[in-house]
């Protein structure tokens, strides 16, 4: 009997030293299956990284750039804005901004303010490391971004594609290009290839046609609570992204909590987003 009882506590300690002999093993293993959560800042990119990164967006007019690069540093919540506003393409005006309330679109508003331009939107989808890139540049290294900015300007309107048409007015002030719309309250999107306007002209090659424009779309009082209603634009000397006519200071450190100080701020509508509209694909 006291056998018995010996070999039964032999067994027990072999259980007991097996278990701990796994135990390191298996919490390494859980470790490692866990996802990695980083709050690392991103490592600086260079003046040409910077100038390549915003090539495709270096000419838009200065207020829809300025709603562009801010909108990037919510990067996670443009593909499905991107969705909803090619699936509503077809409102446009006091009726698009009606249905952006009606539908309890719960994004940030700089992102509420890029949904009357669905092929901005779809171009940023369509790229989400690129978006993200650019976001977290402007999140790091917004002075950095803007000079990027600057330097294509400067090479596209010194190899004479970029000047003023009917649709943009091309200023340069202390040696600062700004792009303006013509109609303060109408924006056109630019569409151009980023290998042929920021390089050397080909002989023979037609300037002129570059640079093409979209349709103009018009931007209303009604998009006020998304940083339209007093314009957004820079303040390029002193490296400022004007959303509202308030200085943009979202950066890394304080992007989770972040506010704007809209002059007429947006209120976050209460309950779960809804769809009250006709959709088109």
């Amino acid at each position: 009997m006291l056998l018995n009882a010996f070999d039964h506590f032999l067994g027990w300690i072999g259980k007991m030293l097996f278990t701990c002999a796994l135990l390191p093993a298996c919490l390494a293993l859980m470790l490692v299956s866990l996802p990695v959560i980083s709050s690392a800042q991103p490592v600086a990119l260079t003046p040409p990284q910077l100038d390549q990164l915003v090539s495709r967006i270096a000419l838009y007019p200065d207020p829809l750039l300025a709603q562009v690069l801010t909108a990037s540093t919510y990067w996670t919540e443009i593909p499905e804005a991107a969705t909803w506003a090619d699936q509503h393409s077809y409102l446009k005006g006091d009726a698009l901004a009606q249905a952006i309330q009606a539908d309890h679109l719960q994004w940030d508003p700089s992102i509420l303010g890029l949904l009357p331009f669905p092929s901005v939107l779809d171009m940023m989808a369509r790229d989400p490391g690129w978006t993200e890139q650019l976001g977290n540049a402007v999140l790091t290294q917004d002075a950095d971004v803007m000079d990027a900015v600057q330097r294509m300007r400067q090479r596209a309107r010194g190899y004479g594609y970029l000047a003023t048409n009917g649709y943009v007015n091309v200023v340069s002030d202390g040696g600062y290009i700004q792009i303006l719309p013509v109609e303060p309250n109408v924006l056109y999107v630019p569409s151009y290839d980023p290998l042929v306007v920021f390089a050397p002209p080909r002989p023979g090659f037609a300037l002129a046609g570059a640079i093409r424009f979209g349709p103009g779309i018009t931007i209303g009082a009604a998009f006020g609570g998304w940083g339209w209603w007093l314009g957004s634009g820079f303040i390029w000397p002193s490296h400022t992204i004007l959303i509202d006519r308030r200085p943009w200071t979202r950066v890394w450190v304080n992007r989770v909590g972040y506010v704007h100080p809209y002059v007429r701020p947006w209120v976050r509508p209460v309950g779960p987003r809804v769809e009250v509209h006709r959709l088109r694909r």
